[in-house]
């Protein structure tokens, strides 16, 4: 049972606590004495510990419980401090509470499993010991050992039916204590719209680079190679009309690179197979180009807003671009899932592995598009491969 064992967990972190507030009992003793101011950083460090530890293990059985950002510097500003106050209060009921009720938790299984399988060994114990878990029943013949293991059978449901109720009782300190101040969780929510906000404007500018590059040093450079040979062609006209017609169909065929350069500029702002179908089948059209077989898998019913495709488009298209570059992949897959208001995005190869964001492999382009979505990103990427990316998006009801 998960109850039984959140009990069993806070008893560990009671034991911890009934330490610390040993260690904070011997420093007030010292204080008498003059020696205690020397003694209560490390005995505040201790509750600090113990308190994070509680902090984490209420974490992984219910809502997050941010504790604060960094001890203060200083006695005065510690003893000063209100969560430092919140601590040792957590510390000194948790010692008391938490551990009493982790010890019922832990000896109620123990007590009726001996009650439950009492009728099995119990003519082997001599007849002073053979009696029930608690010790009030001293059993003689057989209708008492079924009696106890009746017992121990009640025992199981109260422990099914109560174990839950213990568990919160001994969570609530430390939910009601550990947990920040009023307004904590707004200002963290706060820094992270900021965050993301510079992540979005970081990646607008990147793309506006990237764009002004593009046009730079292809488009650009092909019209005026046109120009150039539009006005070499006016030239031949007046004194060799036979090469005009050489230079006029160089002319052309740098006029068609740059319109098909250009093309490939606007598609990648916003493919246009992505505003005119759909999600699936741009992602269809870019695995198809990919020199790495690809296979794609996509279950998104409906449309999804257009920023949020898009985007989902950007990571599918740096990723496989990626593994054409860097990977040494002989497969590729993505996968794109939409649960209730999330998109699941995850592409995957089996090349080298390795890949780190640090190294300049688009990958950093890819988080700041996908927190810019207030997305997230998880890459496994160990030495040897596989790699997978996983990016979810939210997009809406």
């Amino acid at each position: 049972m998960d109850a039984l064992e959140h009990l069993i967990g806070g008893m560990g972190t009671g034991l911890l606590a009934l330490l610390a507030v040993l260690w904070l009992a011997l420093t007030a003793a010292a204080c008498l004495v003059g020696a205690g101011l020397w003694l209560l950083p490390s005995a505040l460090h201790a509750v600090r510990a113990v308190a994070d530890r509680e902090r984490t293990r209420l974490s992984r059985w219910g809502p997050e419980i941010i504790g604060p950002a960094a001890p203060p510097a200083g006695l005065r500003a510690a003893l000063a401090d209100r969560a430092v106050r919140r601590e040792v209060r957590w510390v000194c009921a948790h010692a008391l509470f938490g551990l009493l009720l982790g010890l019922v938790g832990a000896t109620l299984p123990l007590n009726a499993a001996h009650d439950v399988t009492f009728p099995l060994y119990w003519r082997l114990l001599p007849e002073s010991e053979a009696t029930a878990a608690l010790g009030w029943w001293t059993v003689r013949d057989w209708p008492g050992a079924l009696s106890v293991t009746l017992f121990g059978v009640l025992s199981v449901a109260v422990i099914v039916l109560c174990a839950p109720a213990l568990a919160r009782l001994q969570a609530w300190p430390g939910r009601r204590l550990l947990g920040p101040d009023a307004g904590t969780d707004l200002v963290l929510r706060v820094a992270e719209l900021t965050a993301t906000r510079a992540a979005a404007l970081d990646a607008h500018a990147t793309e506006l680079r990237r764009v002004e590059r593009a046009l730079h040093d292809g488009t650009q450079n092909r019209i005026v190679a046109v120009t150039v040979l539009l006005g070499a062609a006016r030239r031949a006209l007046t004194r060799n009309p036979g090469e005009a017609d050489a230079v006029l169909e160089r002319a052309q065929e740098a006029a068609e690179q740059a319109l098909a350069e250009l093309r490939a500029v606007v598609r990648s702002i916003l493919p246009p197979v992505l505003a005119d179908r759909s999600l699936p089948d741009a992602l269809t059209a870019l695995a198809a180009d990919c020199p790495v077989p690809c296979r794609v898998d996509t279950d998104v019913p409906g449309r999804c807003p257009a920023s949020v495709e898009a985007t989902a488009y950007f990571v599918v298209a740096e990723a496989l671009s990626n593994i054409a570059k860097h990977s040494g992949a002989r497969d590729a897959g993505v996968v794109v899932r939409r649960v209730d208001d999330r998109l699941y995005v995850e592409v995957r190869d089996d090349g080298r592995g390795g890949a780190d964001e640090r190294n300049g492999s688009g990958l950093t382009g890819i988080r700041r598009r996908t927190e810019a979505h207030d997305g997230t990103l998880e890459l496994a990427s160990p030495p040897g491969g596989p790699t997978t990316l996983k990016v979810t998006l939210p997009c809406g009801s």
